[in-house]
């Protein structure tokens, strides 16, 4: 009887799984979108750590649920991976892309506008780093975060927060 009832409540569960991890993707991105915000306009020296912290401390919390992508570019990634439902990729980006917009409007409307903005004199080395930086940090989540063998095991918070680090770093004399 309880294996049945059991059965029930997981089947009704996985119906209803996408709403849930929409909202979880929604306030990881949300509250690291807002990190960037708040840390970069501050001009302090450890907004790498913030935000790389705060990527850290949302995959642990979310990354059990959708995943803990908070970034379409790693969605991607997932996805091509075979990681990620085709019919969770649309979503997913609708859902970061708007928790982006909104944690914009919030950090300016907290922060203010002022502020100076970085100056790129080399475009084509800025895109080459973002290009390679992205590529990293979907790298490092397909093989720390859905690989067969970290199943069960959440600590690639650690490592995907550390790539944020340190590829915030060295990317700044490019982007």
């Amino acid at each position: 009887m309880e294996a049945r009832r059991r059965a029930r409540f997981d089947a009704r569960r996985s119906r209803n799984d996408l709403p849930r991890k929409l909202v979880v993707e929604f306030i990881g991105t949300f509250f690291l979108v807002a990190t960037v915000g708040f840390s970069v306009r501050s001009g302090s020296n450890l907004a790498p750590i913030a935000i790389g912290g705060v990527l850290m401390v949302m995959i642990f919390a979310g990354g059990h649920v959708s995943g803990a992508h908070y970034n379409p570019a790693v969605t991607l990634a997932v996805f091509i991976r075979g990681r990620c439902a085709s019919k969770d990729v649309i979503p997913y980006w609708v859902a970061q892309v708007g928790a982006g917009i909104v944690a914009a409007v919030v950090a300016v409307w907290l922060v203010g506008k002022s502020g100076t903005p970085m100056e790129i004199n080399n475009v084509p080395a800025a895109f080459v780093a973002e290009f390679l930086f992205t590529f990293a940090l979907a790298y490092v989540v397909v093989n720390s975060a859905t690989a067969k063998g970290t199943a069960g095991n959440s600590f690639y918070g650690l490592a995907i927060g550390m790539t944020v680090i340190l590829a915030w770093e060295r990317g700044k004399a490019f982007s």
